[in-house]
C-alpha cells in the first residue's frame, strides 16, 4: 500500500484509503498531496472505517469541487455500506443525491476509483463468506443470499476478495494452502496463520500443537504449511513485527486480514481496528457506536470469537464499570497488553 501511495497509482483507488495522522486528512491512493510521511499512516478498507476512525476525506481528491448535489459523496458511500444487501440502482442513489445517473456514476468513479456497483460488491463479499460457512444450503444460494445477482459475479472477484475459491471457503478451505508460523513472545507462544488473502488467524497458547490443532478446526480441509522462510518471507516477516511489537514495544504492523464471520462480527471487528492504542471502550459503547445499542451482548460475543489476536485490538474492550471482562487468551495477557499499550502513550 504504501508503495501504492509512493507512485500515486489509479489503480488501487477504490481498493483502500490511508489516513494521515496527524492531520485527520484520508485519501485514495492516487492522491496528489506531497505532504506523506509514509511512517505515519493508518489504512482502512472502506470510507467507512476512515469516517469511524475520526478522519475528514481529503478535499483534494475525494471531494468533488464540483459537487453540487445535495447529499455528498461520502454519504453516497456510507449508504451503500449500510445496504450492501438491498437492490440499489444507480437511479434510486442519483435521486438520493439530486443528480442525474450518469452524473453520479462520473463523480463517485472519479472520486473513489471505482463504480457504486463495485463499491457495493466490495461489501457484499463479506456477508457472502458468511453464507458459504452455514453448513446447509448450496454456494448458488449463499451468492443470491448475500445480494449479488448472479454467479459470474461473485467467480470473477473470488481470488481478490476471498483469498479461494468459493468452493473451497464452504469446504473448510478443500485445496487451499495456508503457511503458519510460530513464535516464542513476552505474551506466549503465538501462531500465525494467512491465506492469500491476508491474515486469518493469529492466537496464543501453550504448545504448538494445540495451537496446530485450532488452526486445523477453524480449516479442517486446507493444506497447512509450516512457513519455511525460502517460499514464504511474507508471513515470516509479518510474525516477526508482530514478535517486536509484542516483545519490544515496535507499533503494530498494519497487515492485511482475511476475516471470517457473520456480518455483524466483521462488523464489530472492522469498528476495533478503528480504536487507537491506548484507548478502551466498553462493549455497549461499541454497539452504540456500530448503530446497534441495544446488541453489547452481541459484541461481546464477537470478541470472544475474534481468531486474529492483537491485529483485531479485541483487548481493548471492557466491560461498562471498567473491568477487564472476558478475553479468550486470559486476562492477564489482556491486562498485560493494555499495560503495555498505555505505557507506550506515556513514551
Amino acid at each position: 500500500m504504501k508503495e501504492a501511495i509512493s507512485s500515486k497509482d489509479p489503480s488501487r483507488d477504490g481498493q483502500f484509503f490511508y489516513g494521515m495522522v496527524g492531520t485527520g486528512i484520508f485519501c485514495k491512493p492516487s492522491c496528489t498531496s506531497n505532504q506523506i510521511d509514509l511512517e505515519k499512516l493508518e489504512f482502512f478498507r472502506t470510507i467507512k472505517d476512515a469516517t469511524q476512525a475520526g478522519y475528514q476525506p481529503c478535499k483534494a481528491c475525494l471531494l468533488n469541487p464540483d459537487w453540487a448535489g445535495s447529499i455528498s459523496l461520502i454519504k453516497i458511500a456510507r449508504y451503500i455500506e449500510d445496504h450492501a444487501d438491498e437492490k440499489l440502482t444507480l437511479s434510486s442513489l442519483s435521486g438520493m443525491a439530486g443528480v442525474s445517473p450518469s452524473r453520479l456514476q462520473r463523480a463517485f468513479k472519479k472520486a473513489f476509483g471505482v463504480s457504486p456497483k463495485s463499491y457495493q460488491d466490495a461489501i457484499r463479499i463479506q456477508m457472502f463468506k458468511y453464507f458459504l460457512r452455514k453448513k446447509s444450503g448450496s454456494i448458488t444460494e449463499a451468492i443470491y443470499d448475500s445480494g449479488f445477482g448472479s454467479i459470474s459475479r461473485v467467480y470473477g472477484e473470488e481470488s481478490r476478495s476471498l483469498g479461494m475459491q468459493p468452493k473451497s471457503y464452504k469446504a473448510g478451505g478443500a485445496g487451499e494452502v495456508i503457511f503458519y508460523a510460530c513464535r516464542d513472545t513476552t505474551y506466549g507462544l503465538v501462531l500465525m496463520a494467512a491465506t492469500g488473502k491476508g491474515v486469518c488467524f493469529l492466537q496464543f497458547g501453550q504448545q504448538k500443537q494445540s495451537l496446530l490443532t485450532a488452526l486445523s478446526t477453524e480449516f479442517p480441509k486446507a493444506e497447512l504449511i509450516c512457513s519455511p522462510a525460502q517460499e514464504a518471507p511474507e508471513l515470516d516477516n509479518w510474525i516477526d513485527a508482530v514478535n517486536l511489537h509484542l516483545s519490544n514495544g515496535a507499533p503494530k504492523p498494519d497487515l492485511p486480514l482475511d476475516m471470517q464471520g457473520t456480518a455483524f462480527q466483521i462488523k464489530v471487528w472492522k469498528f476495533l481496528l478503528s480504536i487507537k492504542e491506548g484507548d478502551t471502550l466498553s462493549y455497549g459503547e461499541v454497539a452504540n457506536q456500530i448503530g446497534r445499542p441495544t446488541a453489547f451482548r452481541s459484541v461481546a460475543t464477537a470478541c470472544a470469537k475474534n481468531r486474529i489476536a492483537v491485529l483485531i485490538p479485541c483487548h481493548r474492550v471492557l466491560r461498562g464499570d471498567g473491568s477487564l471482562g472476558g478475553y479468550r487468551w486470559g486476562s492477564e495477557r489482556k491486562q498485560a497488553l493494555l499495560d503495555m499499550e498505555k505505557q507506550r502513550q506515556r513514551d
